[in-house]
């Protein structure tokens, strides 16, 4: 199924695991050449479940970084009536024949964005654009420590760095349900401060 980015607004995930985005993005190591990131992004909290360093970008790379996130999520277990829902774009790998069948053996559907429409799978390139601007500021030389960049770069954008998107939480805490305690507590506190504000304002007026 191909969709495009309306239908995505449309029609918009309302908890972790309904929709995982994946794609490609690419570096260069000095003497070595290209090397590919794949990368499993949780549409509903934009928490990065899951990563693969490849030195190519065939199918085998994508379902080996699917089955990396069916683990580190919990999704594959029996209890889990519902596998996520796969989008991704129309790439060469993305629809072959061969993450078809596994897909399908993992009971996972899956849905592309339009050709030419990168806006589909908007938050997955959005988290290229913020991981490359941090991430390129140094040359790298060997994979190792390309790879140890990528992944203090994931935990601090998983755990430390707040979204706007999110309400300002991070994407640990819209994943893992802690976002809408935070947000009630911000707002108590606010309350509070404002309230204190007044009355030492009325205290100095008097």
């Amino acid at each position: 199924m191909v969709i495009k980015a309306g239908d995505e607004f449309k029609n918009k995930t309302t908890a972790p695991n309904q929709q995982w985005q994946t794609d490609f993005t690419y570096f260069k190591i000095i003497g070595w050449g290209w090397f590919y990131l794949s990368t499993v992004l949780d549409d509903y909290s934009r928490y990065i479940i899951a990563w693969k360093l490849c030195t190519n970008m065939k199918a085998k790379d994508v379902t080996d970084t699917l089955q990396l996130a069916l683990d580190a999520s919990g999704c594959e277990q029996p209890k889990v009536l519902h596998r996520p829902r796969l989008l991704s774009d129309s790439g060469r790998s993305c629809v072959s024949s061969d993450l078809a069948e596994w897909l399908a053996g993992k009971k996972m559907d899956h849905v592309r964005g339009a050709p030419y429409h990168p806006q589909t799978q908007g938050k997955i390139e959005r988290w290229h654009q913020t991981m490359k601007n941090r991430i390129l500021l140094e040359n790298y030389y060997m994979s190792g420590d390309l790879e140890l960049r990528i992944a203090l770069f994931v935990d601090y954008y998983n755990n430390q760095r707040y979204h706007e998107s999110l309400g300002n939480v991070t994407p640990a805490d819209a994943h893992f349900g802690r976002a809408k305690q935070i947000l009630e507590k911000r707002q108590l506190i606010k309350r509070q401060t404002l309230q204190n504000r007044r009355l030492r304002h009325h205290a100095q007026a008097a």
